[in-house]
C-alpha cells in the first residue's frame, strides 16, 4: 500500500513566484537555462542549472558547480525568495494545456516503497544521470524538483481535490510556453489525515516522468538511513517529493524516431523489406499520422507512408511485444536499419510528439535525417500493466505532456 505523507514545503512567495518557477533542468542544455534566466537572479535554474553563474562551457559536474547550487538555495532563503511554511501540508497542483487542466497532489513518497517497488518504474535508468542528481540532491539536502506519479483514480480524492480547487489559489499564472499553472494549499487537518489513508488503500504508484529524479531522490534518502546510527524511521529523508495525478487524467503522448541512413539500401529496396512485415500505403506530400495501434507513419525522401504491421508480426498478449515501440524497433531499426541498441546508437534520434510531425519533415528535409518513423502513442493502461508485471519500456517510449514546472515547491530532507 502506497505511504505518503504532508511536509512543510519551501515555496516562492505569490508575487515571485512566475520570477522563480522554471522548467524542469533536464529539458533545456546550460546556454538556453542561462538566456532564460538572463537579467532575473531569482530564477531557479541558478539552483537547478547551477552551472549558468559560470562561464559558457563551464562542465556542469564540476564540484564547484553542485556547491554553487547550495550557496544559491541558501541565498535564495536568506533574500525570501523561498520561504518555508511552518507545518506540514499536502497541495493541489493544476495543469491547464489545450484547454484541458490536469489535477496531482503533490506529497511526499516513501523512499522505503521506492526500494521494495511499490513505486513502480518503466524505464531503465542510466547510472551516470543517478549520479548527477543524487551529488544535487546530497549538497542542497532537498528535493528541489517534483517527480511526476500516476495512481489508479480514486472517486474521493477526486472530490477532496475538487472542493480544495473551489478556494482561490495560492498561484495562478500562464508560463511563457502558454501551459496555465494554479496551485491551491490543503492546511485543513482531518482532510490530510483523509488523503494519507485513502492512498494507503492504493496498492502502488507509478512514475509516469522523472526516473533519475526518483532513483537519485530515494538512493540519497537510504544512504541516509545507512549513515544514521540512531535513525527511527520518521526522519524527513525517508521520503522525496512527487506531483501524483489520478491516472484517468494523463495522455501520453508520441515519441519518435529519426534516422541518419537506410543502412546502404535505396529507397526501394528499403520499402520492399519493409513489405515483408508491414502494408504500405503511399500517403502523398501531406503529413500522415498514424491512426490506430501497430499504425506507423514513415516520412522518406519527401513522401509520406502508412504502415500497418502484418498479423503475426507482434504479440497483443505479451505487454512488451503489443507495443508499437518494440514492433519498429524489431522490424525496421534492428532488421533492416542494424540499429541494435537504441540507448547508444548515434545513427538514430528521438523526437517528443510534442513538436509534432514537421519536426520530423524538417530534419529529414534538411538532409540530417534520411527518414523519420512517427509511432501511436502508448496508453496508460499499457504503462499500468508493463510496470505491474515487472517489465521493462523500450527506450524513449512515453512522452508526458505538460511538463510540471520546477520551483512552486521545494522539499527539504532535515
Amino acid at each position: 500500500m502506497a505511504t505518503i505523507k504532508p511536509f512543510r514545503g519551501i515555496r516562492p512567495p505569490q508575487n515571485l513566484v512566475e520570477k522563480v518557477a522554471s522548467r524542469p533542468y533536464d529539458v533545456l542544455n546550460s546556454d538556453e537555462a542561462r538566456e532564460e534566466a538572463q537579467g532575473n537572479p531569482q530564477s531557479l535554474y541558478r539552483i537547478i542549472k547551477p552551472e549558468i553563474d559560470f562561464a559558457p562551457g563551464t562542465d556542469e559536474h564540476l564540484p564547484e558547480v553542485y556547491e554553487k547550487a547550495a550557496e544559491n538555495f541558501t541565498l535564495f532563503r536568506k533574500n525570501g525568495w523561498l520561504v518555508q511554511d511552518d507545518r506540514e501540508l499536502y497541495y493541489v497542483y493544476a495543469q491547464t494545456m489545450n484547454g484541458k487542466t490536469q489535477y496531482g497532489l503533490v506529497v511526499c513518497a516513501s523512499v522505503e516503497d521506492y526500494m521494495t517497488e511499490k513505486i513502480k518504474k518503466h524505464e531503465l535508468t542510466r547510472r551516470d544521470k543517478e549520479e548527477d542528481r543524487m551529488k544535487h540532491v546530497r549538497v542542497t539536502n532537498a528535493n528541489i524538483e517534483p517527480v511526476f506519479f500516476a495512481y489508479p483514480h480514486r472517486a474521493e480524492i477526486d472530490k477532496i481535490v475538487a472542493e480544495t480547487v473551489k478556494k482561490s489559489p495560492e498561484y495562478d499564472f500562464i508560463a511563457p510556453d502558454g501551459v496555465g499553472h494554479h496551485f491551491w494549499i490543503i492546511d485543513d487537518e482531518k482532510t490530510i489525515a483523509r488523503i494519507t489513508e485513502l492512498f494507503a488503500e492504493i496498492p502502488a504508484l507509478y512514475i509516469a516522468d522523472g526516473h533519475h529524479r526518483s532513483a537519485a531522490a530515494a538512493l540519497v534518502g537510504n544512504e541516509k538511513r545507512l549513515q544514521n546510527p540512531n535513525h527511527t524511521g520518521d526522519e524527513e529523508y525517508n521520503y522525496f517529493m512527487a506531483v501524483c495525478f489520478p491516472d484517468n487524467q494523463l495522455n501520453i503522448i508520441d515519441y519518435n524516431r529519426v534516422v541518419t541512413d537506410l543502412n546502404g539500401l535505396t529507397d526501394g529496396e528499403f520499402l520492399e523489406k519493409l513489405s515483408a512485415n508491414f502494408d504500405i500505403e503511399p500517403k502523398g506530400k501531406e503529413a500522415y499520422r498514424p491512426n490506430k495501434l501497430h499504425n506507423f507513419s514513415l516520412y522518406l525522401s519527401g513522401e509520406w507512408y502508412s504502415l500497418t504491421a502484418k498479423s503475426g508480426t507482434y504479440d497483443d498478449n505479451n505487454p512488451i511485444g503489443v507495443l508499437d515501440v518494440t514492433i519498429s524497433s524489431n522490424l525496421i531499426l534492428d532488421e533492416i536499419l542494424g540499429i541494435k541498441d537504441l540507448r547508444s546508437d548515434k545513427r538514430v534520434d528521438f523526437v517528443g510528439g510534442i513538436r509534432g510531425l514537421d519536426e520530423l519533415k524538417k530534419r529529414v528535409d534538411s538532409g540530417e535525417m534520411r527518414l523519420a518513423l512517427a509511432l501511436y502513442p502508448v496508453s496508460m493502461a499499457q504503462l499500468i500493466d508493463i510496470s505491474d508485471t515487472g517489465n521493462i519500456m523500450p527506450p524513449k517510449t512515453t512522452w508526458f505532456e505538460p511538463k510540471l514546472r520546477s520551483g512552486l515547491v521545494i522539499h527539504e530532507l532535515s
